[in-house]
């Protein structure tokens, strides 16, 4: 309680999944054969409130709206392929219309946004050394466009989150650094734990630096012996991924509970994702669905969170 005796209010979150674990944008192969419907009826069934956009959904909110209504679950948000680095703001503006208009008619208030100019982690050819980087020059150039983009957006009601993320040009944790200090506050942070522990980074330590800015949570749990193996032999990204070095929090050996300790300090209140990337005929997508709500649900709770 506060000093007028009225109880502190509990922060609330939100718990969702992404299609992934279904099938996969970046391999369609994985998952091919697996309908929309089984995605959102076992997401449901695990117990997740929302669901991200993946490439079996329907990209028209007239008829996304009704199957999501029908199955009881929430649009979370949607990955955005930004090319800032090729294309000016204002061609990047009216790239992102529909997609922002999607987001928006069906209540998401967070694009995922990444930067895909030069990226190889769709691959599976090319080694993740080979990855782009920018020039310091670059950076600066890039950064301005970027805060630029995310003041548009917040003027249109959606926030924001940029992704780190394996094989493109933002990817380490100094990189993340980087952008969040050149950037200004409506460039807000995507954390994905299973990224930046991918890239050599700590996902406690980057929720502590950048807190503020979190906008969005992608929880991602790694194998460590399947990481380890796959950074000696320089390793495609997606190859890594067919080798399992990713799975549903708990499974792994990332501890989540630090860093939601470190969100309810911000009073963070968005949306707790699951997004661990598997093979689904190895790793059965409804057992690892609930695997991961159970414990999220589990270490949200001790963290002080409601959902």
């Amino acid at each position: 309680m506060n000093e007028n005796n009225t109880m502190t209010p509990i922060a609330k979150v939100q718990i969702g999944i992404n299609p992934l674990t279904w099938t996969n944008d970046d391999l369609p192969s994985l998952g091919a054969d697996t309908p929309l419907e089984v995605c959102l009826s076992e997401a449901r069934q695990a117990g997740y409130s929302g669901i991200e956009l993946g490439n079996k959904f329907p990209r028209e909110a007239s008829v996304l709206g009704p199957i999501l209504q029908q199955h009881d679950i929430s649009l979370v948000s949607g990955w955005y392929s930004a090319r800032l680095l090729e294309r000016s703001v204002e061609d990047e503006i009216e790239a992102m219309q529909d997609h922002l208009n999607l987001l928006r008619a069906l209540g998401s208030s967070v694009m995922v946004v990444a930067e895909v100019s030069g990226c190889i982690h769709g691959d599976q050819s090319a080694p993740l050394s080979q990855r782009p980087r920018m020039t310091e020059a670059q950076w600066v150039e890039y950064a301005a466009r970027m805060t630029q983009l995310a003041d548009y957006m917040a003027g249109e009601g959606v926030k924001m989150a940029y992704h780190h993320h394996m094989g493109t040009v933002i990817e380490t944790e100094a990189e993340v650094d980087k952008l969040m200090a050149m950037t200004g506050d409506n460039v807000g942070l995507l954390l994905d734990t299973g990224h930046i522990t991918f890239a050599g980074g700590d996902a406690l330590a980057v929720a502590k630096k950048h807190a503020q800015r979190i906008k969005h949570v992608h929880c991602k749990d790694i194998r460590p012996g399947v990481l380890k193996d796959n950074l000696n032999r320089d390793s495609a990204f997606l190859n890594a991924v067919l080798e399992g070095v990713y799975t549903v929090p708990g499974d792994g050996s990332i501890d989540y509970l630090p860093i939601f300790e470190v969100l309810k300090t911000v009073n963070y209140s968005g949306w707790i994702v699951v997004e661990a990337e598997q093979d689904p005929a190895i790793a059965n997508p409804l057992t690892y669905a609930k695997m991961g709500y159970e414990y999220l649900s589990s270490n949200l709770t001790k963290a002080g969170f409601a959902f």
